[in-house]
């Protein structure tokens, strides 16, 4: 960072520190840009509690007391979590490439969702160094559907990792379903094991925090090493809600950040081009929102003026629109003569039907997660079940739908926990796809000798997988955003978290968030190198 630089200034302004804001620093780290991360959340402390299901499920040890409504106006608890890496520090670590066919245009009996502005080419080489920051175990090619080994694909590497081993009690199962005709393949998986890894396996991982960082989340792939090798042009500042952004008199350039931190108003700018030393800088700097699909559309929304009246860069109406969360069904496999002694299951998936959607083994299912079932029976038994249950998660795509939507409620400073600070409008569509997924494998179940398979549908209201209120696109009328993840409208504004998707697919969006990110950073360096000002409306 050059000495001229005034004091509270910056090149880059990154909205939130999970994944896709870690994996853009981690890019920008070594650009001699001047950045700051806005992080609305803390770290989560390494603890005790990190493994306690009682602390962690039953307790909501990490989950803020936000209230959001839904569309009916009724109060409800998001299981939203704000801190440094964001939600990906409780996800089970699935790390999936979107297929080839996920990135056309995909029509469903109730609608279509319109093709990527990108092909799955473009962002090959993206998904290779986000497996490799990740640590991503897997069997490349043992995926019927994988698109590295489908047709007309370029040479891909094997993944950095070997497949993690299924435990006895899943072995077993793995070889019932390739006798009822499956072809189950290796999870995927992003956590650090073998080769001086130290993940334990056998600790509670899906859906919680890793007390050992053994996990790929934002923080432990991107953040850390961010934070340390930029350590003189980064800088992190968590506990930091932003309110709105605020632009120039044109509307076409956003100037500034206010965010409210530790009970007061402050305001984070761009450094003035006028004393620029840097293209990108030069330019006008970049702000880039990673706050999550739904925080990160709300904030558009709030930052509403006479130059954009439907919101911030919001001159297509599409903003907050969209919202996609897959559908989802949790299947519990119970054999009544055989334990499931398995302490880390997820090791398995399958995508036999994969235009119906994806199966995976999900973190064991615990007597704390019965506990909470509405049927007496399973509450009653639940330790029973818990010990002889295999444990999957079913998902398909849901359509892209504008009335699917999330609104900004009006919240004075911090806000008490009840106020409610989002409406999410969801209506889930594309169901009758997802219940052929659920009744053609409870049928495969059976034939392997599971007598009872219990079957959950998470709260719909939750936003696991939360993606496409700011989808980008060619077309202006109809995408918020470019084909390089950059406002139509707003000339120095981006985004580059699940926002973005123009559509769900039927895999997890971890593993895309973090590849478009570095594909977006990759954009940003080169028109800091070769000259902001020239590429900057042609980008």
């Amino acid at each position: 960072m050059s000495e001229s630089w005034p004091a509270g200034t910056w090149d880059v302004i990154i909205i939130g520190a999970g994944l896709g804001g870690s994996a853009l620093a981690w890019s920008l780290r070594k650009s001699g840009l001047k950045i700051l991360i806005l992080e609305r959340g803390n770290y989560v402390p390494q603890e005790t509690e990190n493994w306690d299901p009682d602390a962690v499920v039953t307790q909501g040890r990490y989950e803020p007391p936000e209230m959001w409504l839904d569309g009916d106006g009724s109060p409800f608890r998001p299981r939203v979590y704000y801190n440094v890496g964001g939600s990906s520090k409780f996800f089970g670590g699935s790390a999936f490439r979107l297929r080839r066919q996920d990135f056309a245009q995909r029509r469903f009996a109730d609608g279509t969702a319109p093709a990527w502005p990108i092909s799955y080419e473009e962002l090959a080489p993206w998904y290779d160094l986000a497996e490799e920051r990740m640590r991503v175990h897997g069997l490349r090619g043992a995926d019927p559907t994988d698109p590295a080994t489908t047709a007309a694909a370029a040479p891909t590497p094997p993944y950095p990792h070997p497949p993690l081993e299924d435990e006895p009690d899943i072995a077993w199962l793995r070889e019932r379903l390739k006798q009822a005709g499956l072809h189950p393949f290796p999870l995927p998986i992003a956590v650090h094991q073998g080769n001086g890894g130290h993940c334990r396996k056998g600790s509670p991982c899906d859906g919680f925090p890793c007390k050992i960082r053994a996990k790929g989340d934002g923080e432990s792939a991107f953040l850390r090493p961010a934070l340390r090798e930029g350590a003189v042009s980064i800088t992190l500042l968590t506990e930091a809600r932003v309110e709105r952004l605020e632009h120039d008199q044109e509307g076409r350039r956003i100037t500034a950040v206010h965010y409210h931190h530790h009970g007061q108003d402050q305001v984070a700018r761009l450094a003035d081009p006028a004393l620029a030393n840097s293209p990108l800088a030069d330019a006008g700097g970049v702000v880039a929102l990673a706050a999550g699909a739904a925080n990160s559309a709300s904030l558009l929304l709030r930052s509403a003026t006479p130059r954009h009246p439907q919101g911030l860069a919001n001159g297509s109406g599409q903003a907050g629109r969209n919202f996609m969360a897959h559908n989802n069904t949790v299947l519990m496999a119970v054999h009544p003569f055989r334990l499931n002694r398995t302490g880390f299951q997820k090791t398995l998936a399958i995508n036999d039907w994969y235009d119906l959607g994806n199966i995976q083994m999900r973190g064991k299912v615990l007597p704390e997660n019965l506990a909470r079932s509405p049927r007496p029976m399973v509450k009653l038994f639940r330790r029973w079940i818990a010990r002889r249950s295999f444990d999957f998660w079913l998902m398909s795509e849901d359509r892209p739908d504008p009335e699917n939507r999330v609104e900004p409620l009006e919240v004075e400073g911090d806000g008490p926990p009840s106020q409610a600070a989002i409406r999410l409008t969801r209506k889930l569509n594309n169901m009758g796809v997802h219940r052929q997924l659920v009744r053609r494998f409870r049928r495969v179940l059976r034939r392997c000798g599971f007598w009872f398979v219990l079957e959950r549908q998470p709260e719909p209201r939750t936003i696991q997988h939360q993606v496409g209120t700011i989808r980008f696109g060619n077309d202006p009328r109809t995408a918020v955003l470019d084909r390089n993840c950059r406002s139509h409208e707003v000339e120095n504004l981006y985004v580059v978290d699940g926002s973005v998707f123009p559509s769900s697919a039927a895999v997890n969006p971890a593993l895309t968030i973090a590849a478009n990110a570095l594909r977006v950073g990759a954009h940003l360096s080169d028109l800091n190198t070769n000259g902001g000002n020239t590429s900057w409306h042609e980008s």
